[in-house]
C-alpha cells in the first residue's frame, strides 16, 4: 500500500461561533457612523434648517402662548428633524444598498440582520438629536413656551426614531426599484410634517384617523403636553409606550426585509 493509497480522515473544520447581536451592532453602529460623518453637515443644516423654517412659516398664523396650536407646532417641528433623517435619508439609503449590490457586503458579514438594520438607524438617528434640541429651543422663545422639560425630547428622538427608522429601512428594502424607495421616504416625511405639525383641533376627522396610524405622532403628543402649566406625565408615558411598542414592530419588520432582500 502506497501513502496515496492509505484513507484520509475527513474532517470537517469547525464553524466560527455565531456573533452575538451587541458586540456586531456596536461594529456596525461605529463603520456607519464614521461614514455618515462625512455628510453630517449638510444633513444637519437641511434637516434643522427646514424645521426653523416651518416655525417662522407657522408662526404667522399660529398664536403663541399656552395653547395646544403652539404646543403641536413646537414638538411637531423638533420631531420632523428625526423624521427628515430617520424615514426620508434612510428609505434612500437602504434602497440605494439594494440597487447598487451594496447589500450582498452585508450579507457576507458574520452578523444578525437586526444589527446591520439598527446600526445603520442608529447612526443616521444619532445626528438629530442636536438638531432638535435646537428646533425645540427656538420654538419655545419663539412661541412663549416654557424650556423647563425639553429634557422629554432626549427619550421622544430615539423611541420615536427607532420607530420612523424601522419603516424607512423597510420601504428601501421592500421597494423594488431606488427611485421607488426614494418616493416613499418623502412621502412618508410629508406625512410627518403634515399631520405632526399641523395644529390637530384643525384637521377633518378622516385626517386625525391617519394621524393616528403614524408612528412619530405619538412622540409628537408626548413632548407637546410637557409645554403645558402641569404635565400630565401618566399620559407623557404612554405615548412614549406606543412609541417604543411601534419601535419595536418596524425594526422586526426592516430586520424581515433585509433578510427577504439578501436571500432572494
Amino acid at each position: 500500500m502506497t501513502l496515496l493509497d492509505a484513507p484520509v480522515a475527513a474532517t470537517a473544520a469547525p464553524l466560527a461561533p455565531a456573533a452575538r447581536l451587541l458586540p456586531s451592532l456596536a461594529a456596525v453602529y461605529r463603520a456607519q457612523l464614521a461614514r455618515a460623518r462625512v455628510a453630517r453637515i449638510p444633513l444637519l443644516f437641511v434637516a434643522t434648517f427646514q424645521s426653523l423654517g416651518i416655525l417662522v412659516m407657522m408662526r404667522g398664523v399660529v398664536d403663541p402662548g399656552d395653547n395646544p396650536a403652539a404646543h403641536s407646532v413646537v414638538a411637531g417641528s423638533s420631531v420632523l428633524v428625526v423624521a427628515f433623517v430617520a424615514l426620508n435619508l434612510l428609505a434612500q439609503y437602504f434602497g440605494r444598498l439594494r440597487a447598487t449590490g451594496g447589500l450582498d457586503f452585508y450579507a457576507t458579514l458574520p452578523v444578525p440582520p437586526a444589527a446591520v438594520v439598527l446600526g445603520a438607524a442608529g447612526a443616521y438617528a444619532s445626528f438629530t438629536v442636536p438638531g432638535a434640541l435646537l428646533t425645540a429651543g427656538v420654538g419655545a422663545w419663539m412661541f412663549g413656551l416654557p424650556w423647563a422639560h425639553l429634557w422629554v425630547l432626549l427619550a421622544v428622538v430615539p423611541l420615536a426614531g427607532a420607530a420612523l427608522a424601522g419603516l424607512g429601512a423597510a420601504c428601501g428594502l421592500l421597494a423594488p426599484r431606488q427611485e421607488i424607495a426614494t418616493l416613499l421616504g418623502q412621502l412618508g416625511m410629508s406625512a410627518a410634517l403634515l399631520l405632526g405639525v399641523l395644529p390637530v383641533g384643525h384637521l377633518p376627522e378622516a385626517v386625525r384617523w391617519l394621524r393616528d396610524l403614524l408612528p412619530s405622532t405619538y412622540g409628537v403628543e408626548a413632548f407637546a403636553r410637557t409645554f403645558t402649566a402641569s404635565p400630565d406625565w401618566t399620559a407623557v408615558a404612554g405615548d412614549l409606550s406606543v412609541c417604543a411598542a411601534v419601535g419595536l414592530v418596524s425594526l422586526a419588520l426592516a430586520t424581515w426585509a433585509y433578510r427577504r432582500a439578501t436571500t432572494r
